[in-house]
């Protein structure tokens, strides 16, 4: 981050004066500026942000597994703890939802008790004074 700044500040203030303030080196600037993305990080980066749209495509419903399995149809070969490391990294996690549970039985054999008040909308005649 300190780097970047930096680097978008180049143009306005000498770069010794600005690792001098921010109290870093110059050439550990330098070496910043030149590295290289290396082809494992670029994969890297890439499986990343597949795994975020898999992750947000599916509602956020998915976990590792799942994602594992998606992103092998797509033809990257990746095993289920990277993808949970990843998704960790990402800060990623599935939401659980619960399965519908009917909780209402309607053909028991209990007592049914008849409705004594007699209230209640099957009874339209009612007036209120």
């Amino acid at each position: 981050m300190i780097y970047s700044f930096i680097k978008n500040n180049e143009q306005l203030f000498p770069i010794e004066k600005m690792c001098r303030v921010l109290q870093v080196s110059n050439g550990s600037y330098y070496r910043w500026k030149k590295q290289i993305n290396t082809a494992r990080q670029q994969l890297k980066s890439a499986i990343k942000k597949q795994i975020a749209l898999i992750y947000f495509q599916t509602k956020q419903r998915y976990g590792s597994p799942r994602i594992t399995l998606e992103l092998r149809s797509i033809g990257y070969k990746i095993s289920r703890v990277t993808v949970a490391k990843y998704m960790k990294e990402l800060g990623l996690r599935s939401k659980l939802s619960k399965k519908f549970k009917v909780t209402t039985n309607s053909s028991h054999n209990y007592l049914v008790v008849e409705n004594v008040l007699n209230s209640g909308y099957a009874n339209k005649n009612c007036t209120v004074s």
